[in-house]
């Protein structure tokens, strides 16, 4: 990973706004519908471009391919890994139940439920049914960035413990048999991201979200943290052999506008989330419900050598944030952690499912921009430029 050497670089989180068309591939894909996978191919393959192109446009360093081609960050699994056949009707998440209406006004108000999908289970031995997907992302981010001026680029891949939480075990004895499969298989994808010469971002929400969800809503938080090192340690198993500062991961409390108040603090995990074997950590930092946690850094020590990615832009309202504030949240985790070590980032992905947006397409553009602005401001004052 490039390190903020003489400014401060810009990221995001990976996935960006598709388009209609994109959409409609990927939601006759998740039902199992018929597409011709040609002309799906060459309408992602241009919008990789687009994605990169707009990227580096608005004076993104560190891009990624926009996860143009899949309909979610872990549900892309589907047409990779066999084994995944079973279908459940029950979502995999449950809402804040301090609010348990909150879904029901929110359709009402936002035009309406989102689009059904398919939630999948686990029903047979994991095994690779087939890599074709994953090279043709590989080369279409390797196309796309050809002549872009950029520092590097990385691809966001499904954490072990994403897939174990999200996708539920039908067909192994316990969960460490499960969560130990998934990174069996999962470290191939791993590997293969970055011998490819990416960056490897690891999507981990589940180190926040599920700890008030089923199984662990009504244990104490031991009994979660036990489970986060079981992920953590899986997870390191499957990165053997990728040099850390190649690898960064990627946390968050969800990319949706809801209460929150279930929240895990920061400082509950922390310690575990700083045990994954990689180069730099992307945690949200202007969520309102964990904007204050910058101050956990004053009492945390980022580990030596590691990078700190804050998300210094909001990903589920239509907000854009002035650069100035941009500016102050950079260089208020700069003055904690020193400047080198962060790269400005976002909260999470403008387009973390192909059903639904929380952001008008277009303002993400303005948004990622006033991230390059905030960041120069920044780096002006960081480094003292007149």
């Amino acid at each position: 990973m490039k390190r903020s050497i003489d400014r401060i670089l810009t990221t995001h989180t990976g996935s960006l706004p598709r388009t209609e068309e994109i959409r409609g591939f990927l939601r006759s894909k998740e039902l199992g519908e018929e597409i011709d996978p040609q002309v799906f191919k060459d309408t992602v393959r241009i919008s990789v471009r687009e994605a990169v192109r707009h990227q580096a446009e608005v004076g993104i360093d560190v891009v990624s391919d926009g996860e143009q081609a899949k309909s979610s960050f872990y549900s892309y699994l589907l047409e990779r890994l066999a084994g995944l056949e079973g279908t459940s009707d029950t979502p995999p998440v449950q809402q804040n139940q301090d609010f348990p209406g909150y879904p029901e006004w929110w359709a009402q108000t936002h035009g309406g439920t989102r689009a059904a999908r398919r939630h999948p289970e686990c029903v047979g031995p994991l095994s690779w049914r087939d890599t074709t997907s994953l090279e043709t992302d590989l080369v279409n981010l390797r196309e796309a960035t050809r002549g872009i001026p950029m520092e590097e680029a990385f691809m966001p891949s499904a954490s072990v413990g994403i897939v174990a939480q999200r996708i539920p075990n039908r067909y192994y004895p316990s969960d460490e048999a499960y969560v130990e499969a998934i990174a069996n298989v999962m470290r191939d994808e791993y590997q293969a991201i970055a011998n490819a010469g990416f960056i490897l971002q690891i999507d981990a929400p589940e180190m926040c979200i599920d700890r008030y969800q089923p199984p662990f809503r009504d244990k104490p938080l031991e009994v979660f943290l036990k489970r986060m090192e079981l992920w953590v340690e899986a997870l390191n198993y499957a990165l053997a052999g990728i040099p850390e500062e190649n690898v960064r991961l990627h946390i968050c409390w969800g990319n949706t506008e809801r209460p929150h108040t279930e929240d895990v603090p920061l400082e509950d995990i922390i310690d575990t989330v700083l045990q994954v074997h990689c180069g730099g950590f992307s945690v949200e930092a202007s969520n309102p419900r964990h904007m204050h946690e910058w101050k956990l850094w004053e009492d945390v020590e980022l580990p030596s050598g590691k990078v700190l990615m804050p998300g210094v832009i909001d990903t589920t309202t239509n907000f854009v944030e002035h650069p100035d504030l941009v500016a102050q949240r950079i260089e208020t985790f700069a003055n904690l952690v020193g400047r080198e070590n962060v790269i400005a980032s976002t909260d999470c992905g403008f387009g973390t499912t192909a059903f639904s947006d929380a952001i008008y397409p277009p303002l993400v553009w303005a948004k990622l921009s006033a991230l390059t602005e905030g960041a120069r401001i920044a780096s002006d004052r960081l480094w003292r430029r007149r």
